[in-house]
């Protein structure tokens, strides 16, 4: 049996493959992130799925500063594996659950930040990224409304109207833009500076609003990046893209530009299916 672990900023994600195959995710977990890479990091993780280090033949790891582990851990050999190409390959097998012809693809990891990752041929390189990804989401919400829980916020977002806090095409132009609706957003949270008060606004409202933000900027760069690398598919993975809000800005951004915008299921431990392919 073999084990994957994917130490990110704000979650650690573990995978273990059942009779070779990676895709059940019948040994899986999440546990909150100590923003350390360590021996006793490395036994949580796996003790989340109720595992020992010496119940696998191997283990990969990858993300954070997984170089600093040891070859070997109770005696069981140490696979680590360069997030790059966890990314891409993880993402890529994942997405082919959907699509089981997809060869090559713009894989974009919506973690804390973003990385944006072309795969073609088994092959993986970086193409580029942002800083914005649901780490913003988070601390913009916990400064905004007082949360930097996921599930609340993904919530409040759901129920909310972004375009109470923005600007629309409409009020900035006059109306449609290219393939721009008019009701389309010109300026994230560009009304704020002109209300006498924000005592107002609606916990849901800014919440959206956050969502929007944060969404359109993966999606803008995702959607370019892809083009420049003639790439027309985009597989957007991580953690981010567990939030229905989230999803939600993408597929909206995606229509606009009628780009192919793609989030398959489990994509938050996609990095770590990648390590565990890289490591077999």
């Amino acid at each position: 049996m073999h084990a994957a672990v994917d130490f990110g900023l704000t979650n650690v994600d573990v995978v273990a493959d059942d009779d070779g195959d990676i895709l059940t995710f019948e040994h899986s977990a999440m546990v909150p992130s100590e923003r350390r890479v360590d021996e006793d990091q490395l036994r949580r993780a796996l003790t989340a799925i109720g595992m020992q280090p010496a119940d696998f033949s191997r283990i990969s790891v990858t993300g954070g500063q997984h170089r600093r582990l040891p070859d070997a851990v109770d005696g069981v050999p140490i696979v680590k594996v360069g997030e790059i190409d966890a990314i891409g390959l993880g993402g890529l097998r994942l997405a082919q659950q959907h699509r089981p012809e997809l060869r090559e693809a713009l894989v974009v990891s919506a973690g804390s930040g973003t990385a944006m990752i072309a795969v073609r041929d088994g092959h993986a390189h970086h193409v580029t990224g942002s800083a914005v990804g649901g780490g913003t989401l988070l601390g913009l919400c916990r400064l905004l409304i007082g949360t930097s829980n996921p599930f609340e916020i993904d919530a409040l977002a759901m129920q909310g109207d972004s375009n109470q806090v923005d600007l629309t095409l409409i009020e900035a132009t006059g109306g449609a833009i290219g393939k721009l609706p008019a009701d389309a957003n010109a300026v994230n949270f560009g009304r704020i500076p002109s209300l006498s008060s924000t005592d107002g606004l609606s916990r849901t409202d800014l919440a959206a609003g956050a969502a929007v933000l944060v969404g359109q900027v993966i999606a803008v760069i995702a959607i370019n990046a892809a083009r420049a690398e003639r790439l027309d598919q985009i597989v957007v993975v991580g953690h981010a893209v567990d939030l229905s809000c989230m999803r939600r800005v993408l597929n909206t951004v995606a229509g606009y530009y009628g780009a192919g915008i793609l989030v398959p299921d489990n994509p938050g431990y996609a990095t770590a299916v990648g390590a565990l392919m890289a490591g077999q």
